[in-house]
């Protein structure tokens, strides 16, 4: 008889956590997707580099990983940390979170191309592959 209450509190505890995340897993899942990588390319092929977009942090906001190679396309966007997503479409690599360090507009087709800085002109676009080790 001691246990019903424990079992009454933990259906309570459930019941409200599914009531507070809309009875989906679905929201979790999206936090804890895993990144998704992508090619960063220097104006029209002069150099490439690897980009992923890591878990989200905030509305719009995600980590970022770029790799050192990628310095050799624009100076200082090796210290990008963030990936802001803007309600225009726009993207923009910081390593505050804030003051971008470089911003794309959506290109035509498939993908982003640099607007600022106006050069280099960059174009990012995704290579279809998910980093599984991401969050881990």
């Amino acid at each position: 008889m001691t246990k019903l209450p424990a079992l009454v509190a933990a259906a309570a505890l459930f019941a409200g956590f599914q009531l507070f995340h809309g009875g989906s897993s679905e929201s979790s899942a999206n936090e804890a997707r895993p990144a998704t990588t992508f090619r960063l390319v220097a104006n029209g092929d002069e150099g490439d580099c690897a980009v992923s977009r890591g878990a989200a942090i905030d509305d719009g906001l995600s980590l970022l990983t770029v790799a050192p190679s990628c310095r050799g396309l624009l100076p200082g966007i090796e210290r990008a940390k963030f990936w802001r997503e803007g309600e225009d479409g726009t993207i923009a690599f910081s390593a505050d979170g804030t003051d971008p360090i470089v911003t794309f507009s959506v290109a035509d087709g498939d993908g982003y191309e640099s607007y600022a800085p106006a050069t280099p002109l960059l174009s990012l676009a995704t290579t279809g592959e998910r980093d599984q080790s991401a969050g881990n």
